[in-house]
């Protein structure tokens, strides 16, 4: 286990699940905080969603951008509620409700002031385009799902890079990057002044570690165990597809 404080990994990472929203109550300035940290995990899959649905780019970018606002000013996370269903079941809700209603995406589009504004990364954004996903929510969950592994990944680097865990990250990503070259292990192991047994332990460590940060990052977006296990096995079926 990690011995990280959990401190200094909440400032590094924050959390944009049903915790970061049940202590977001207190006040409309907490609330506005924590429905941007959500947006910046989400906004991918929903422009994945909103894109499929035959916006062009710029359309796709301003209907999200529309709903952030929507979200906002119907105050989107003083209602919502762990009890009632997964994190992004409501958020897939929100931008299908959204787009069935082109003067509500008028009046909720982008806007100065109180609105919130979710950075978009177009050097990198049309890739979703090309997703060969059959429909805008196999786009959605397809783009949910790598979004968790990335995250996990993320937290991953920076338990290396900040000393929590011992080792070359870049010997982890050869092997965990989806699409990244894999070295042999005998290569691996040689480049890295290795054995091939101090190899596979190096890994098996790093493995173990990563599928408990991709649980952590979905276990509070559902209501209890056995809704985490169900969402758990719903990444890996859409990363399979």
């Amino acid at each position: 286990m990690s011995s990280e404080p959990a401190g200094a990994r909440q400032s590094l990472f924050p959390t944009t699940r049903w915790t970061l929203i049940q202590a977001s109550r207190t006040s409309p300035e907490a609330r506005r905080e924590a429905l941007a940290q959500l947006l910046g995990a989400y906004w991918r899959p929903l422009y994945a969603f909103v894109r499929r649905q035959g916006l062009d780019a710029e359309e796709a970018r301003d209907a999200v951008q529309g709903l952030c606002a929507r979200l906002l000013e119907h105050d989107f996370v003083a209602r919502v509620n762990p009890e009632k269903g997964r994190l992004r079941a409501y958020l897939l809700t929100a931008a299908r409700n959204h787009l069935a209603s082109e003067h509500e995406r008028a009046q909720a589009a982008r806007r100065g002031g109180g609105a919130v504004v979710v950075p978009l990364e177009p050097e990198d954004i049309e890739r979703l385009v090309d997703d060969d996903a059959s429909s805008p929510e196999d786009a959605f969950h397809r783009e949910w799902a790598v979004r968790v592994m990335e995250r996990a990944l993320q937290r991953l680097r920076a338990e290396y890079e900040g000393g929590v865990r011992r080792g070359p990250f870049a010997l982890v990503l050869q092997f965990f990057r989806p699409g990244a070259e894999t070295p042999s292990y005998r290569d691996a192991a040689a480049t890295h002044d290795m054995t091939l047994p101090q190899l596979k332990t190096f890994l098996h460590r790093a493995r173990v570690r990563y599928r408990e940060l991709v649980r952590e990052e979905v276990i509070d977006t559902v209501d209890g165990p056995e809704a985490a296990e169900a969402e758990l096995a719903e990444l890996l079926r859409v990363l399979r597809t």
